[in-house]
Protein backbone atom coordinates (compact mmCIF):
# COMPACT_ATOMS: atom_id res chain seq x y z
CA UNK A 1 0.00 0.00 0.00
CA UNK A 2 1.18 3.79 -0.48
CA UNK A 3 1.52 6.35 1.17
CA UNK A 4 -1.01 9.33 0.62
CA UNK A 5 1.09 12.19 -0.64
CA UNK A 6 1.70 14.91 1.77
CA UNK A 7 -0.39 18.03 1.10
CA UNK A 8 1.49 21.21 0.09
CA UNK A 9 0.75 24.70 0.97
CA UNK A 10 -0.50 27.40 -0.85
CA UNK A 11 -0.98 31.21 0.16
CA UNK A 12 -3.64 33.23 -1.83
CA UNK A 13 -5.04 36.44 -0.98
CA UNK A 14 -9.16 36.55 -1.25
CA UNK A 15 -11.32 39.70 -1.72
CA UNK A 16 -12.85 40.31 1.99
CA UNK A 17 -16.00 39.65 0.43
CA UNK A 18 -14.90 36.30 -1.25
CA UNK A 19 -13.57 34.95 2.74
CA UNK A 20 -16.56 36.37 4.39
CA UNK A 21 -18.48 33.54 2.42
CA UNK A 22 -16.05 31.13 2.50
CA UNK A 23 -15.89 31.25 6.17
CA UNK A 24 -19.42 31.53 6.33
CA UNK A 25 -19.76 28.33 4.08
CA UNK A 26 -17.14 26.50 5.86
CA UNK A 27 -18.83 27.22 9.53
CA UNK A 28 -22.36 25.97 7.81
CA UNK A 29 -20.69 23.05 6.70
CA UNK A 30 -18.87 22.78 9.81
CA UNK A 31 -15.38 22.20 7.84
CA UNK A 32 -12.15 23.86 7.43
CA UNK A 33 -11.94 26.78 5.61
CA UNK A 34 -8.81 24.66 3.77
CA UNK A 35 -11.00 21.71 2.78
CA UNK A 36 -13.47 23.78 1.17
CA UNK A 37 -10.73 25.99 -0.88
CA UNK A 38 -9.24 22.75 -1.64
CA UNK A 39 -12.91 21.27 -3.11
CA UNK A 40 -13.54 24.27 -5.14
CA UNK A 41 -10.25 24.39 -7.19
CA UNK A 42 -10.80 20.99 -7.70
CA UNK A 43 -13.86 21.20 -9.19
CA UNK A 44 -13.11 24.44 -10.80
CA UNK A 45 -9.92 22.56 -12.28
CA UNK A 46 -12.33 19.27 -13.09
CA UNK A 47 -12.59 18.56 -16.62
CA UNK A 48 -16.33 18.77 -16.14
CA UNK A 49 -16.04 22.22 -15.69
CA UNK A 50 -16.03 22.87 -19.29
CA UNK A 51 -19.26 20.85 -19.83
CA UNK A 52 -20.96 22.52 -17.11
CA UNK A 53 -19.94 26.08 -18.26
CA UNK A 54 -20.55 25.21 -21.65
CA UNK A 55 -24.49 23.54 -20.48
CA UNK A 56 -24.78 27.00 -18.77
CA UNK A 57 -23.64 28.78 -21.60
CA UNK A 58 -26.10 27.03 -24.22
CA UNK A 59 -29.29 27.73 -21.29
CA UNK A 60 -28.18 31.39 -21.45
CA UNK A 61 -28.31 31.09 -25.31
CA UNK A 62 -31.14 29.53 -25.43
CA UNK A 63 -33.22 32.12 -23.32
CA UNK A 64 -31.82 34.83 -25.53
CA UNK A 65 -33.16 32.67 -28.78
CA UNK A 66 -36.80 32.59 -27.05
CA UNK A 67 -36.57 36.32 -26.58
CA UNK A 68 -35.65 37.30 -29.83
CA UNK A 69 -38.01 34.66 -30.95
CA UNK A 70 -40.99 36.88 -29.25
CA UNK A 71 -39.40 39.98 -30.12
CA UNK A 72 -39.30 39.23 -33.96
CA UNK A 73 -43.41 38.23 -33.41
CA UNK A 74 -44.22 41.91 -31.43
CA UNK A 75 -42.33 43.42 -34.45
CA UNK A 76 -44.31 41.58 -36.78
CA UNK A 77 -47.69 42.00 -34.92
CA UNK A 78 -46.49 45.55 -34.65
CA UNK A 79 -45.51 45.64 -38.71
CA UNK A 80 -49.30 44.19 -39.82
CA UNK A 81 -50.87 46.46 -37.17
CA UNK A 82 -49.09 49.78 -38.55
CA UNK A 83 -50.27 48.14 -42.55
CA UNK A 84 -53.45 47.33 -41.67
CA UNK A 85 -54.11 50.42 -40.28
CA UNK A 86 -52.74 52.62 -42.86
CA UNK A 87 -54.77 50.20 -45.24
CA UNK A 88 -57.94 51.28 -43.20
CA UNK A 89 -57.07 54.65 -42.89
CA UNK A 90 -56.56 55.04 -46.87
CA UNK A 91 -59.07 53.79 -47.88
CA UNK A 92 -62.14 55.63 -45.26
CA UNK A 93 -60.80 58.79 -45.51
CA UNK A 94 -61.40 60.89 -48.76
CA UNK A 95 -58.57 63.37 -49.76
CA UNK A 96 -59.61 66.93 -48.43
CA UNK A 97 -60.02 69.39 -50.94
CA UNK A 98 -57.39 72.09 -51.63
CA UNK A 99 -58.51 74.90 -48.97
CA UNK A 100 -58.71 72.34 -45.73
CA UNK A 101 -55.40 71.02 -46.89
CA UNK A 102 -53.73 73.96 -45.74
CA UNK A 103 -55.82 74.41 -42.74
CA UNK A 104 -54.91 70.31 -41.70
CA UNK A 105 -51.35 71.16 -42.13
CA UNK A 106 -51.36 73.86 -39.62
CA UNK A 107 -52.91 71.33 -37.19
CA UNK A 108 -50.18 68.45 -37.78
CA UNK A 109 -47.73 69.88 -35.75
CA UNK A 110 -50.14 70.00 -32.46
CA UNK A 111 -51.66 66.91 -33.43
CA UNK A 112 -48.64 65.44 -33.68
CA UNK A 113 -47.35 66.35 -30.31
CA UNK A 114 -50.54 64.98 -28.89
CA UNK A 115 -49.90 61.99 -30.39
CA UNK A 116 -46.68 61.67 -28.80
CA UNK A 117 -47.86 62.63 -25.57
CA UNK A 118 -50.90 60.18 -25.38
CA UNK A 119 -48.10 57.01 -26.64
CA UNK A 120 -46.02 58.46 -23.61
CA UNK A 121 -48.33 57.96 -21.59
CA UNK A 122 -49.75 54.58 -22.90
CA UNK A 123 -46.08 53.29 -22.43
CA UNK A 124 -45.51 54.13 -19.39
CA UNK A 125 -48.68 52.48 -17.64
CA UNK A 126 -49.34 49.74 -19.66
CA UNK A 127 -50.32 47.13 -20.54
CA UNK A 128 -49.04 47.19 -23.89
CA UNK A 129 -51.00 46.91 -26.89
CA UNK A 130 -49.05 43.98 -27.90
CA UNK A 131 -49.88 42.43 -24.73
CA UNK A 132 -53.24 42.56 -25.30
CA UNK A 133 -53.71 41.45 -28.61
CA UNK A 134 -51.70 38.05 -27.19
CA UNK A 135 -54.38 37.80 -24.62
CA UNK A 136 -57.44 38.45 -26.76
CA UNK A 137 -55.74 35.49 -29.44
CA UNK A 138 -55.15 33.16 -26.67
CA UNK A 139 -58.69 33.84 -25.42
CA UNK A 140 -60.09 33.31 -28.86
CA UNK A 141 -57.92 29.77 -29.92
CA UNK A 142 -58.91 28.91 -26.21
CA UNK A 143 -62.23 29.20 -26.94
CA UNK A 144 -62.31 26.95 -29.77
Amino acid sequence: MTKPAKKQRLSVYLDPDVMKALAAYAARRDQSRSLIAEAAIALFLSPDAAERQEAATTKRLDQLDRRMTRMERDVGISVEMLAVFVRFWLTTNPPLPEPAQAAARAQAGERYDAFVAALGRRLAKGPKLRQEISEDVSGISGAE
